[in-house]
């Protein structure tokens, strides 16, 4: 997918998809360019829907063991993020608890 002849990628499709979705819901816009923002709208998420599939199987073969079956593996967010990152993950988690139970 191009626009405005560039190579468009999922970050820029997603950027550009969002301040779409903010334009509508601010509202103002005449019916014909509300329609063409939505239309716009709609071919970006077909786009990032198509990136997303194409990640999700290059992931399902990354994870294929040696007879070429698929192993489920069990992960988190935490997995993936810095150490720092998950300690602060884990004492938000914790305060929202709290704050919770003192409800």
């Amino acid at each position: 997918m191009t626009t405005k002849g560039k190579e468009m990628n999922f970050e820029k499709a997603l950027a550009e998809l969002e301040q779409i979705v903010s334009q509508l819901e601010k509202g103002g816009l005449a019916l014909n360019e509300s329609l063409a923002l939505f239309e716009k709208g709609i071919k970006l998420t077909r786009f990032l829907r198509a990136e997303l599939d194409k990640a999700e199987k290059k992931i399902e073969i990354l994870l294929k063991d040696e007879k070429g079956q698929l192993q489920p593996h069990d992960f988190s967010p935490e997995d993936f993020s810095s150490p720092g990152q998950a300690e602060e993950t884990e004492d938000e988690n914790e305060e929202e608890t709290e704050e919770e139970e003192d409800r």
